[in-house]
């Protein structure tokens, strides 16, 4: 018995699909052996990526710098800043808003997670510089919050 190429890569497809763990295979020209483990990385014959977004375990909160314009809300991560929960909706907060502590500010988005930003404190909202959907940098201001 041979075995060419192509009936080897059907073979292992078979196997894959199949969930066996385990298989062997002998003949007088060779013996084959196959044991499936966990792999981190299974390439694939036909790739296909598919984003996927998974909210943070737990909202992140963001060290804050208080100066005389108030509290600085930074980002502690390289991302995307989002004012609203999704395209459309009303922001989460603007200029003039009251917002509690723990409050959700903004979101950023690092590697496909959507990071929640919450207010270090109680106050009201005394400026927003940065604009949905910008491209922002570790410890770049987020906003100012006058806490109360």
């Amino acid at each position: 018995m041979e075995l060419n190429f192509q009936q080897l890569q059907e073979l292992l497809l078979t196997l894959q699909q199949t969930g066996i763990t385990t298989f062997s295979l002998k003949s007088n020209a060779f013996e084959l052996t196959l044991e499936q483990g966990q792999v981190l990385v299974t390439p694939s014959l036909n790739p296909a990526i598919v984003p996927t977004v998974t909210p943070a375990e737990k909202p992140i909160s963001e060290p804050t710098k208080e100066t005389k314009k108030g509290l600085e809300v930074t980002s502690m991560m390289v991302g995307t800043f989002y004012g609203a929960p999704a395209p459309g909706e009303p922001p989460f907060v603007q200029v003039g808003d009251r917002v509690r502590l723990g409050q959700t500010l903004c979101i950023v988005e690092a590697m496909k997670t959507m990071n929640e930003i919450e207010a270090p404190a109680s106050g009201e909202i005394s400026e927003i510089l940065v604009e949905n959907g910008q491209p922002i940098e570790f410890e770049q201001v987020l906003m100012r919050l006058r806490p109360e």
